[in-house]
């Protein structure tokens, strides 16, 4: 857990120091404005965040669903987003500013990896 954090915080400090270049730059291919980081498959705290404002619909995806996790960066403002790719829930970091309109870092979680750690433990206890 401790890496991906550290590889989302040097994803966002080399896309701010950067300069960004215009599709007129002699060399440079323009892709648009944001660069793909990777695509991850959610681990098991993605179905723990507290995600404001769920939906009513029951058809609609919820975290739970996501089967990958698509992170990108924002080359203007350094804004790195991780968002499920069947629910649309987006997390966003950016130091730089006020919060999106996508759900901030940190991010309030329904359980902790200990109460699931726990909840496992006691699982197998069970048995």
């Amino acid at each position: 857990m401790k890496t991906w954090w550290f590889l989302v915080f040097a994803a966002v400090s080399l896309a701010a120091c950067q300069k960004p270049g215009g599709p007129v730059e002699a060399g440079n291919t323009y892709r648009g404005r944001y660069a793909a980081v990777g695509i991850y498959t959610p681990g098991e705290m993605w179905p723990q965040l507290a995600r404001p404002a769920a939906g009513s619909d029951p058809a609609a995806a919820t975290l739970e669903d996501d089967e990958q996790v698509i992170v990108v960066v924002d080359t203007k403002t350094g804004e790195v987003r991780q968002c499920g790719n069947l629910s649309g829930h987006c997390l966003a970091m950016d130091p730089w500013s006020k919060p999106a309109s996508v759900q901030g870092a940190p991010a309030p979680l329904l359980k902790h990896a200990r109460d699931l750690a726990r909840e496992a433990e006691a699982k197998a206890l069970a048995r």
